[in-house]
């Protein structure tokens, strides 16, 4: 029975490593997948704001600031990728 007890609390251990070991390997998935997506839309939307501006030179002050929302808002999914990575890291 001792035994028994013994082998059940090593099987226990290992599977809280285990899960924290997943959690950090979703973390760095995560990361790296949601990391893409802002950076192809900031520069889809810089590379379309230049060639607005190459069109229209007069609504330059515009379209700038337009860029910059256009990317603030795409920033915002890395970030809350950031913010679940970290749940995935601390809170697991």
């Amino acid at each position: 029975m001792n035994l028994l007890m013994v082998f059940l609390q090593e099987v226990v251990q290992y599977n809280k490593h285990f899960v924290e070991g997943l959690a950090v390997i979703g973390a760095g998935i995560c990361m790296g997948i949601a990391a893409l997506g802002p950076a192809i839309g900031q520069g889809f939307v810089a590379g379309k704001a230049m060639e607005a501006i190459g069109r229209q030179p007069e609504a330059a002050g515009q379209i700038r600031s337009t860029m910059i929302l256009g990317q603030a808002i795409a920033e915002t999914t890395g970030i809350y990728a950031l913010l679940v990575a970290i749940l995935l890291i601390f809170a697991v």
